[in-house]
Parts: structure tokens; sequence; C-alpha cells
């Protein structure tokens, strides 16, 4: 069974930094590509940031890019987010998932991954 279990959520004011944390088991992580999505109330869920299987390579929302950092750690199994210079309008709902090696397409796409865990609330308000 596949488990991702995010955490690091919580209430920031405006410029301040979160790190969300997304352990995985139950599938050999190294061999998955990552990802992070949010979902603001009553908005569509959105692509933030993914990483690919070894680290190398990785991708980020426009909104996000210069700010977030996507990294992940294969001997821990783990995925996370560093979130700097926080914005009111990053207030959501932040997902991890995980790769489904047998759909193709873009890291961008949420059909590209099949597990996702619970979510973690981040709010950024002063």
């Amino acid at each position: 069974q596949v488990q991702l279990a995010e955490s690091g959520g919580g209430s920031v004011q405006p410029g301040g930094s979160l790190r969300l944390s997304c352990p995985t088991s139950g599938r050999t992580f190294s061999d998955y590509a990552m990802a992070w999505f949010r979902q603001a109330p009553e908005k569509e869920r959105e692509f933030v940031a993914a990483i690919s299987r070894g680290g190398t390579q990785t991708f980020y929302a426009d909104t996000v890019r210069d700010r977030f950092t996507i990294s992940r750690d294969n001997a821990k199994n783990t995925v996370y987010l560093q979130m700097n210079s926080l914005k009111p309008e990053d207030t959501a709902d932040y997902f991890c998932a995980i790769e489904n090696l047998y759909v193709r397409g873009s890291y961008r796409e949420a059909n590209k991954y099949d597990y996702w865990g619970q979510g973690t609330q981040v709010t950024v308000s002063s």
C-alpha cells in the first residue's frame, strides 16, 4: 500500500517561511518522480513543483519560482518543499504526489500522479 503523509504546514506572516515534508512508503521511492500541488478554497488544484527520480531535474510553477525549492532525500524516502517569501496568495492546502509510471506526459499535470497525501494547510496572513 502506497502512503504519503504531508507535514509542516501552519500559519505564517507574509514574508515568512515554511518547510513541508512528505515521507512515502509502499514503493521504491527513488524510482519515482515526486510533486507538490496546492488547492486554495474554491479553486482548482494547481501544480507547484516537481522533482525527477534522482533529483537532478526540478520544475516549478511561475508563481513560486525563485521562492520555493523542492528537494528529495532518497535515503529517507522523503520529498520536501521549502517555501520562502510567502505571500497571502500562497494560502492553500498542499499535497504531495508520487508518479504513475504508466502515464506519459508532463510532470506539471495532476494525472501524471496516482497516489496523493491527505494535504497540509498553509495560511499566510498578517
